[in-house]
């Protein structure tokens, strides 16, 4: 379903060397996570007859017991449609391997060694096993069945995995590495990690930062407290992450058998190695493709999905967000003051968010090259839709900071440019608002000319998205700070900045409480703000969401709206995202040409929409498929 599939990490019960009992407890949990729609599960290394053997390994009765397993499994998993990973020792031409081997619909489909065997400290497996050492075929049973490190199984394009096993990970090239640039979307990996103090962090952050290399879903198996305590201990430590994300992760030393569940997204997985990687540049080994048909599907996914996947759901990850994105933006605009030597910044406070932000950038950046906040030129330039709470928060802002503020009225001379172009002032449609925002930037351009400034950019990244400005309006400036920050994520960086600065804290959490507008149109009847544009767009917290999974992951329309509604739970109803989505598209794509020739800008997150960096995209596209 729309490209998820459900994995499992499994830790069963064991007992060391009792391989009927192995057996037993790995296919119960086969078929609990059958029934639970699970594409594919993997279990520990050397589930079936124990990780902690030793010399038993030289015992011809137990590898022979484990071979047999093999057979059973299959067997009693015949008229299932998961696939099983499950970890065995076997022989294959006078040696003995350390091996995963892939089972579905009652057939072995294929049997990858182990690569690389430790054999220092409290590891000793090279005493019993060989290292993957051929790509060929092994014998089960007078059967010949694929064998090596070369092996690729291929649900579809989108869904394929390979496997290494626990050390494999540890190595300085994880074969893993390999593996993914084959093409495989997912690495199992059944383990037996012993716990010592302080490696469990360690083997996560391992796991973590291999599937983030690899672009790819990981998926952990590692064996259970059951394995032998004559030297060590083993915690059964489960985990599964996509792309650098912990998607589920078990507890440790848990006495029961447990199933560790995560569902994949293959398909982001796929499209960002198209757009976010240099795997073009990596040449591809020659491997084995063994296909696998009728795997068990999704119906509904269980994971979570952020509503708000530009703000971190954490607080201290979302202050330290916040700090990061602020500290980006005045880098960049302390660079763009030294390199035209620019004497004043010029910016047009309006009391709503952008120009808020925009202005505490350019506070800081002043701090930093050392310049007076006198040479900041502040101007409030009231409007038809100025409203008293905008303004006054507009002017307390300017006053607290010290700036050099200015109030230029724009009324008059809005009317007398309607008198101009022939514009009966009473018919308040497109032109009657693009006046006044021309006639601002109009303003504030004439004024950085005379006083040697730079006008600063207030619009934000939803709004570039949307074409939510005026062309050669507030659409333009001479440095655009706000660019790459989108509408859910200023809010909380403002009141991150509040919460730092008691001076100005209840202005900002007045102007962060406001509604968004552009306050163009007349107030109501009461004096308050009249155009929400929310009201008119719809929230900008879905616009935000549609704009991250279209740009970041080249999602399908249906798949982001059906991932919207699981997001956003009974917030929003389908038809009203289904709209809502109507509106982002055709804005999106129709409003393109202002993003064509927007002014530079910094990139502060994993997407922008610059046509000088992330996006390159015709002005004239058509979006009918979308």
């Amino acid at each position: 379903m729309y490209g998820f599939y459900r994995v499992a990490a499994a830790v069963p019960k064991i007992k060391v060397a009792d391989v009927a009992f192995n057996t037993s407890n790995i296919i119960e949990m086969i078929n609990e996570a059958n029934s639970n729609n699970t594409a594919a599960i993997c279990f520990p290394e050397l589930s079936i007859t124990g990780y902690t053997c030793a010399d038993l390994f030289f015992q011809q009765t137990l590898i022979e017991a484990a071979e047999c397993a093999l057979f059973e499994i299959a067997n009693k998993t015949k008229n299932l449609n998961i696939i099983i990973i499950v970890g065995t020792p076997l022989y294959n031409k006078n040696k003995l391997y350390n091996c995963a081997v892939v089972i579905h619909q009652g057939n072995i489909l294929g049997v990858t060694p182990k690569s690389f065997l430790p054999n220092y400290k409290e590891f000793y497996e090279q005493r019993w096993f060989s290292v993957a050492d051929f790509n060929g075929e092994i014998e089960l049973q007078n059967q010949k069945y694929p064998f090596g490190t070369d092996l690729l199984f291929c649900i579809n394009r989108k869904f394929k995995f390979a496997i290494e096993i626990c050390e494999d990970l540890w190595h300085i090239i994880p074969p893993s590495s390999q593996h993914s640039i084959a093409g495989a979307t997912m690495i199992f990996n059944p383990s037996a990690s012993n716990e010592v103090v302080g490696k469990a962090d360690y083997r996560k952050g391992l796991i973590l930062n291999q599937s983030a290399r690899c672009m790819g879903g990981y998926i952990y198996a590692s064996a259970g407290c059951d394995e032998s305590t004559t030297d060590l201990v083993y915690g059964g430590h489960s985990i599964i992450s996509e792309n650098g994300v912990l998607i589920s992760e078990n507890e440790r030393f848990s006495r029961q058998a447990n199933i560790l569940y995560g569902d994949i997204d293959c398909e982001k997985l796929y499209s960002l190695r198209i757009s976010e990687n240099s795997f073009k540049y990596t040449k591809n080994c020659e491997y084995r493709e063994i296909k696998i048909d009728e795997i068990n599907i999704l119906e509904d996914i269980e994971r979570f999905i952020d509503a708000h996947p530009f703000v971190p759901s954490a607080f201290d990850s979302r202050d330290k967000r916040s700090e990061e994105v602020f500290n980006i933006q005045t880098a960049g605009l302390a660079k763009r003051f030294e390199h035209t030597g620019a004497k004043k910044a010029v910016i047009g406070i309006s009391g709503g968010l952008d120009s808020t932000l925009a202005l505490l950038v350019v506070l800081k950046t002043f701090k930093l090259i050392g310049k007076s906040t006198k040479d900041i030129l502040t101007v409030t330039m009231p409007g038809f839709g100025t409203t008293g709470r905008t303004y006054n928060n507009a002017v307390s802002l300017c006053k607290k900071m010290d700036c050099d503020l200015r109030e230029i009225d724009i009324k008059k001379s809005c009317l007398n440019h309607f008198d101009d172009i022939g514009h009966n002032k009473d018919i308040l449609d497109v032109t009657y608002e693009n006046v006044q925002a021309r006639m601002r930037t109009q303003i504030l351009m004439n004024m950085a000319n005379k006083e040697q400034g730079l006008v600063i950019g207030t619009g934000d990244l939803s709004e570039i998205a949307l074409g939510w400005s005026t062309y050669n309006g507030d659409h333009m400036s001479m440095y655009a700070v706000n660019s790459s920050v989108p509408k859910t994520l200023i809010r909380y960086i403002i009141q991150w900045y509040a919460e730092k600065e008691i001076l100005l804290k209840d202005t900002l959490l007045d102007i962060i409480d406001t509604p968004v507008s552009p306050e163009l149109l007349p107030t109501d009847s009461k004096g308050e703000i009249a155009q929400k544009t929310e009201s008119i767009l719809g929230p900008y917290e879905l616009h935000d969401f549609f704009l991250y999974h279209t740009v970041k992951y080249g999602a399908k329309p249906e798949k982001i709206k059906y991932l919207a509604k699981y997001a956003f739970g009974e917030k929003y109803t389908n038809d009203y995202i289904n709209k809502i989505f109507t509106i982002f598209i055709k804005r999106f794509f129709s409003q393109q040409f202002k993003r064509s020739c927007i002014p530079d800008g910094p990139k502060v997150g994993s997407i922008s929409l610059s046509p000088r960096g992330d996006w390159r995209m015709p002005s004239d596209a058509s979006s009918n498929i979308w």
